[in-house]
């Protein structure tokens, strides 16, 4: 995990304000979520939160032996 950044943050606040699920929102519109999101992160910063982002999932890969790893 890495701290997530004021874009990302601001990103995922936005589409929250403007979806619920994948249903769209009627009544919030994409200025005003971003404007609404960009000052929560502003008041999340100067109150000393950091919020982490998950590294993108990758595939599990095979083991690289032959060797079996159960007891």
């Amino acid at each position: 995990m890495r701290p997530a950044t004021p874009d990302e943050i601001a990103d995922a606040l936005a589409f929250a304000l403007r979806y619920e699920g994948r249903k769209r929102v009627r009544q919030a519109d994409d200025m005003m979520a971003r404007i609404t999101a960009d000052r929560l992160v502003r008041h999340l910063e100067a109150s000393g939160f950091v919020l982490m982002k998950a590294d993108p999932t990758r595939a599990p890969s095979a083991p690289t032996t032959g060797a079996n790893t159960h007891p």
